[in-house]
């Protein structure tokens, strides 16, 4: 249950929330979400409960169906985690925008944790750094890259680069609505978006159970997904970070290939060199363009 103190707070201020499950073939958990969020949320005077019911081919429809008194959004089709985030919140009524999944793998009590910071942050982060973390093993080298390319890009260090349990300002988030991709990558752009432009944001530390049913996710092809989602909010953002360091090693190769050409090969490579060099001097010619467009923006 709220602590009394925020639930006072949130009373005396009249924040509605507006709580978002995107639910795809999850007819075994996703009652029982919405039944402990309900429960999470008496407290609170104002709020709602929508469930984006993306496509599913299973009874996750029927389920819903024996949760009265929330909302749920229909897509004829399956269009991805995203795409459903997005749905909930264009239809959203709530000031402050609570998500989280519906296969039972973020620990929805901690959701009272989260807001008590509301307001002192832009955006509060459930970090799947408790002690009982259920992350695929296979999954935790790609995790451990695009950290690295995160911390790279935000110039933050970031606990849980794409959590699914967080809460944010409504008005805030819809400045980068353009930005949010239709699959699992909307969480990592709104997070590094929020940092990239100096927003506040908490993390708090949360466990991460085992999921009930079959993960959505591709590890080869949404890793991709991610890599390039990384890359083009940096380049939108910050965009010497993106193109000096392609730059940089572009001349180091062109050096390399000069004295590897002198010294091993007798003679100059002269066209491949200035080749290579000029294609250096163009990349960042073009991030310093970019770099001023974004500045202007």
């Amino acid at each position: 249950m709220f602590n009394s103190l925020i639930f006072k707070l949130m009373m005396a201020n009249n924040i509605k929330f507006s709580v978002l499950i995107p639910a795809f073939n999850e007819e075994n958990a996703v009652l029982g979400i919405v039944r402990e969020l309900k429960e999470i949320m008496s407290g609170v005077k104002d709020y709602e409960i929508i469930v984006i019911n993306d496509g599913s081919t299973d009874n996750t429809g029927n389920a819903l169906k024996k949760a009265p008194g929330i909302k749920v959004i229909e897509h004829e089709s399956n269009r991805g985690y995203g795409a459903s985030l997005k749905t909930g919140l264009r239809r959203a009524q709530g000031e402050w925008i609570i998500i989280t999944d519906a296969d039972g793998t973020y620990p929805n009590k901690e959701i009272p944790k989260l807001l008590k910071y509301i307001g002192k942050f832009d955006m509060v982060v459930g970090a799947r750094t408790g002690k009982n973390v259920e992350i695929p093993f296979m999954r935790k080298p790609a995790k451990w890259f695009l950290g690295l390319m995160a911390n790279y890009v935000s110039g933050k260090k970031i606990p849980d680069l794409n959590s699914g349990l967080r809460v944010f300002r409504k008005k805030d988030a819809m400045q980068f609505y353009r930005m949010y991709p239709n699959g699992f990558s909307l969480t990592t752009t709104i997070t590094l978006a929020y940092l990239i432009n100096g927003m506040g944001v908490k993390y708090i530390p949360i466990n991460y159970f085992k999921r009930e049913g079959k993960s959505k996710i591709h590890p080869i092809k949404d890793t991709v997904n991610f890599v390039s989602l990384i890359i083009r909010v940096g380049t939108y953002f910050k965009p010497l970070k993106i193109f000096i360091p392609v730059s940089a090693l572009l001349f180091i190769l062109s050096i390399a290939i000069f004295l590897y050409s002198v010294f091993v090969l007798g003679k100059v490579m002269d066209i491949t060199v200035t080749i290579i060099a000029l294609s250096a001097l163009q990349i960042v010619l073009f991030g310093l363009l970019a770099d001023t467009i974004a500045k202007r923006a």
